[in-house]
């Protein structure tokens, strides 16, 4: 499977209240100080061709359209295409999209977008901390049209405080009529250390339970799939030809490198993670050393227990074959105990050659691919 890049860029001009990502706000020296880091780290990584590169953060276009155009010729040039188009995705927050940007991105090789929408509703932008207005995202989605990016993603939350069945529709409808290729639909998760996670230890009623957040899940289910969406993962449904190949890379527990304060790397069997102290990265980075962080090596029935929860996130679930050859473990029987209860119980089933979890399955994805973790 090709290598996926994975480029953290971690400043944001405002700090959105559930957020829990390794940023900072948008300093101009900062910035600059931490791109040529970021360079200097990537001139000692090894050369390998890489089947995608994705900017995250933070808030990637904080950064000016030129800077990105700079940093993706560089990586283009130390990461070639594996095989075919190269897929090269950005997240923008849109009312930070300038009108040249998009001209920028398509002339260095980004084709795919990311839009960082959340809610297409005034209050619940407010309530999450987010300074865009609906009539940004329609913008950002015509100026990518016209620019000629391949594939147009934007991001949706759900169970805001506050938000009813009938805000949530509005946002998919919208969404929806926008016609983009993507959509991720994410559920609210309050993060420790957060802002939310104080207001909720205030006033826990302004939350959401767990069988309301499930029904305003079905919501979308229901709606993106009568839209032409295929849920080709949990959070994630795409038009034809348009999934997200960075994350299907995450998904098939293929290798991945990432580069910058905080960013996460699979390679060799082996999991690590750069450290989040902004400080600490900028001293090793600059210096040309290796940056502190934390590593696991994945082995024997621990890594197959990890492979096998990430691929039950997806449509396709665990091919049983496949997994037999590439990890010598016959998955249905090493776990047949957890398979039988939860096929029992109506939520994993068997598809020919495959274990996929059930629609019913998807409503409670984080408490079966987890079984799999834990079982001994």
């Amino acid at each position: 499977m090709p290598l996926g890049i994975y480029v953290h860029l971690p400043f944001c001009p405002y700090i959105c209240p559930y957020c829990d990502f390794a940023k900072w706000p948008m300093r101009r020296t900062r910035a600059t100080e931490y791109l040529e880091a970021l360079r200097a780290e990537i001139t000692l990584a090894s050369s390998r061709p890489a089947g995608t590169i994705f900017y995250g953060g933070g808030t990637p276009n904080a950064y000016e359209g030129d800077e990105i155009a700079a940093l993706t010729r560089m990586l283009r040039e130390r990461f070639p295409a594996s095989a075919g188009e190269q897929e090269i995705t950005i997240e923008v927050n849109p009312e930070l999209v300038r009108d040249d940007d998009f001209s920028r991105y398509v002339a260095c090789g980004i084709n795919r977008l990311s839009i960082g929408v959340q809610s297409f509703v005034p209050s619940e932008i407010a309530t999450l901390g987010r300074k865009h207005t609906p009539q940004d995202v329609s913008r950002v989605v015509e100026l990518a049209r016209e620019a000629k990016i391949r594939s147009v993603s934007l991001d949706l939350i759900f169970a805001v405080p506050g938000q009813t069945a009938q805000s949530w529709t509005h946002s998919l409808e919208r969404a929806v009529a926008l016609g983009v290729d993507h959509i991720s639909t994410y559920g609210l998760t309050v993060e420790e250390g957060t802002p939310y996670e104080r207001w909720r230890e205030r006033e826990p009623a302004a939350f959401m339970n767990d069988a309301a957040e499930a029904d305003l899940y079905e919501i979308a289910i229901e709606r993106l799939e009568q839209a032409g969406y295929e849920q080709y993962e949990i959070s994630n449904f795409a038009r034809p030809e348009h999934r997200c190949a960075h994350n299907e890379n995450y998904w098939r527990n293929g290798e991945y490198a990432g580069f910058g304060v905080g960013a996460a790397s699979y390679r060799d069997g082996e999991r690590s993670v750069h450290t989040r102290d902004l400080e600490v990265y900028l001293t090793a980075a600059g210096a040309g050393q290796p940056i502190p962080g934390e590593a696991e090596r994945l082995s024997g029935i621990k890594a197959v227990g990890e492979a096998v929860m990430i691929a039950l996130r997806t449509a396709q679930g665990v091919a049983l074959g496949e997994f037999k050859e590439r990890y010598g473990v016959d998955v249905a029987e090493r776990y047949a105990p957890v398979v039988a209860r939860y096929e029992s119980d109506g939520l994993l089933e068997r598809s020919g050659d495959r274990l996929v979890l059930t629609r019913r399955g998807r409503f409670f994805a984080n408490d079966v691919c987890g079984a799999f973790v834990t079982f001994e």
